[in-house]
């Protein structure tokens, strides 16, 4: 158990929940109220090191003062390059307190792609986390962009660079702590910079549909969210959590500083993003959030040590688990557990349920949430049978990460819950739904057209279709954008077939075709690590994923699952044909973004002979692809895939 665990309450002497105020001045609150609390603990060579908020708060205006002599003023922007890190926090921390802009990007985005977002903000500063990140700001400075200043915290392989406006953070600290000793005032001056209006961070759009948009949260907006999913009981004072979400996603801000800070939650940092489920176990959280992919991820992991377990094992974690997901399907059935469902469930948690959420990290969760797309059933009922009190949310970018989300004890699998307090939902005439809030934002950075076309009288156009129930619970259905049409007039959103589909553990992405088409068909990408796991149990070799993907074995369990999930279509929109395609779906080739949403009209451009193959009434088509080898030479490759009809 970590040290620097606390007893949690819903009341604070930092806050009382009034979003009329900043984040610097919350972390000033948490200095003076907790010096000695941890507000970070980042693992460093195999060690959890421990930083107070009194050091956090000191670290975060020798930064903003050592920027603000840099020449960083109001308005201007810093971009954020690198994966999770105490220093990198503190400096979108102290850009705020300047009335800057903190615009973090995603560590694996492609040069072109953190082109379009230096561009179109107009970044002049830029904070990196190592040798890596720095190099793709001296080659965004090659191509043109005005960076003037590149901050960098690790400093391992740069001390021969010398590349102008190089800075290191130890060098921006000195220069801004002997700013701070010259003016004594400075830093309290520092503190009150910012007003509730400022920028907070500026997050960019996912740009399923086009190039990524600038969204301007202020600190009024992060903490109304903030507050408003408090209320709903979505956390508590004193979290324990793992900042291992994207830096870019507007999830990993709200949480890990707007309801960190805010709540002075203990933020840990995993040592790497290949060490997450690892640093996991060892930190335990008492919060947890994660996409359905990731939930989906854990639950394989599971399935597959089971079935590489004892006969004994297995033996118990089937009868313990059969009980404990028939006992929560009579639960959200509204029912109540039998008698010997009940008896059965306590020893179960004592050999089988208990253990599991002690080795995946979940022993001490209060609150888990998974939110981005449709959860599969499976999987949902799966954590709420281990006790995991898992609940649905849902959110944008545009209204700070919290729209709606599940009470603890009102959980439906079709819905997201009701609407937060501070949260005004109601429906368009076109089915859209529409949000007001404190949390909803001004308007896209430097974009007026987009932000007339997204805000109108205070109400955010989200541009998800779906309908509030009788009692409030809110449906989402899919991408407004999205819904379409047969040739026979039969209206679908493809996003919500291809959500169902995706609830198999064999599917990590999937498009589905038919939009003015006589039948409907899907594009499928397999998930390598269970379905190899399910071909190697059988004794099914391959050599490759594309091998893999063509196996007869293979497309006979996709085609599985595909009849599966047409059971639940009407007759018209029953799914009659599918290709497993050859590879994944790829951010860094444009066919999905880093948040791993479907760009449809760059798969449909790409996969044009897949498709034609399908409405011609082929049995195969044979996909030709160039690629480049790391040498910088090009090949092209060939591989014939296989056409599935799928009856009945």
């Amino acid at each position: 158990m970590p040290s620097s665990e606390r007893s949690t309450g819903r009341q604070s002497d930092t806050w009382d929940l009034n979003p009329r105020t900043t984040l610097p001045r919350l972390l000033a609150a948490n200095a003076r109220v907790m010096p000695q609390g941890v507000a970070f603990r980042e693992k460093d060579r195999g060690i959890w090191q421990e930083t107070t908020w009194q050091t956090a708060f000191e670290k975060t205006l020798r930064c903003a003062a050592g920027l603000q002599a840099l020449g960083l003023q109001k308005g201007q922007t810093v971009l954020v390059l690198g994966d999770n890190r105490p220093h990198l926090y503190l400096g979108m921390l102290a850009v705020g307190m300047l009335g800057g802009f903190a615009t973090p990007v995603y560590p694996d985005a492609t040069p072109d792609e953190i082109l379009h977002v230096v561009n179109s903000v107009h970044v002049q500063f830029v904070l990196a986390e190592d040798q890596e990140q720095v190099d793709k700001a001296l080659d965004l400075r090659e191509r043109g962009a005005p960076l003037q200043h590149i901050v960098y915290d690790n400093p391992r392989g740069l001390s021969k660079y010398t590349a102008p406006g190089l800075v290191s953070w130890e060098a921006l600290q000195a220069a801004g702590g002997a700013r701070l000793n010259e003016a004594q005032d400075l830093g309290q001056r520092l503190t009150d910079l910012a007003q509730p209006d400022d920028p907070a961070v500026l997050i960019h759009s996912s740009g399923t549909t086009g190039k990524p948009k600038g969204v301007a949260l202020s600190h009024f907006n992060v903490l109304s969210g903030v507050a408003n999913a408090f209320q709903a009981e979505s956390f508590d004072f004193g979290e324990n959590i793992l900042a291992y979400l994207p830096m870019a996603w507007v999830g990993d801000f709200a949480i890990t500083m707007g309801a960190g800070v805010g709540l002075h939650f203990t933020i840990n940092i995993p040592e790497r993003p290949e060490t997450v489920l690892h640093n996991l176990r060892e930190i335990a959280p008492t919060y947890y959030l994660a996409a359905p992919r990731s939930w989906d991820n854990m639950l394989t992991q599971v399935q597959v040590r089971m079935e590489d377990s004892t006969w004994l094992k297995k033996t118990l974690y089937d009868f313990f688990m059969a009980n404990a997901i028939a006992c929560e399907k009579r639960k959200l059935a509204g029912q109540a557990p039998t008698p010997l469902q009940q008896v059965l469930r306590p020893l179960g948690e004592w050999l089988v349920t208990g253990p599991i959420k002690d080795q995946l990290g979940m022993s001490r969760l209060r609150n888990a949430f998974t939110g981005g797309e449709a959860i599969g059933e499976d999987t949902f009922v799966f954590y709420r049978a281990l006790g995991v009190r898992l609940r649905q949310l849902y959110g944008q970018t545009e209204s700070s990460a919290f729209n709606a989300m599940q009470a603890p004890d009102e959980v439906r699998l079709h819905t997201v819950g009701r609407p937060l307090p501070g949260v005004e939902v109601k429906i368009s005439d076109s089915g859209e739904i529409l949000i007001r809030s404190g949390s909803v934002f001004a308007g896209y950075h430097l974009n007026e057209q987009a932000t007339a076309d997204t805000l109108e009288d205070g109400w955010l156009h989200t541009g998800d279709a779906g309908y509030l129930e009788p009692d409030g619970q809110l449906v989402v259905l899919g991408r407004l954008s999205e819904v379409v049409y047969t040739a026979h007039n039969e209206r679908y959103i493809p996003n919500y077939i291809e959500n169902r589909l995706k609830f198999s553990p064999f599917v990590k992405d999937v498009a589905v075709l038919g939009k003015g088409r006589e039948t409907l068909a899907a594009i499928v990408c397999i998930d390598k690590e269970p379905v190899g796991h399910w071909a190697e149990v059988r004794g099914i070799s391959y050599i490759s994923y594309a091998d893999l993907s063509q196996k007869p074995e293979v497309i006979e369990l996709l085609t599985q699952a595909v009849r599966h999930v047409n059971t639940t279509l009407p007759e018209g929109l029953k799914l009659r044909h599918f290709v497993s395609l050859h590879k994944e779906f790829d951010a860094d080739d444009g066919e999905i973004t880093r948040t791993r949403k479907l760009r449809r009209n760059v798969v449909e451009e790409r996969y044009a002979p897949i498709i034609d193959a399908i409405y011609s009434g082929q049995k195969d088509v044979t996909m030709r692809a160039q690629i480049t080898y790391e040498t910088g030479e090009t090949g092209v490759t060939e591989r014939l895939l296989t056409v599935t009809a799928v009856g009945a």
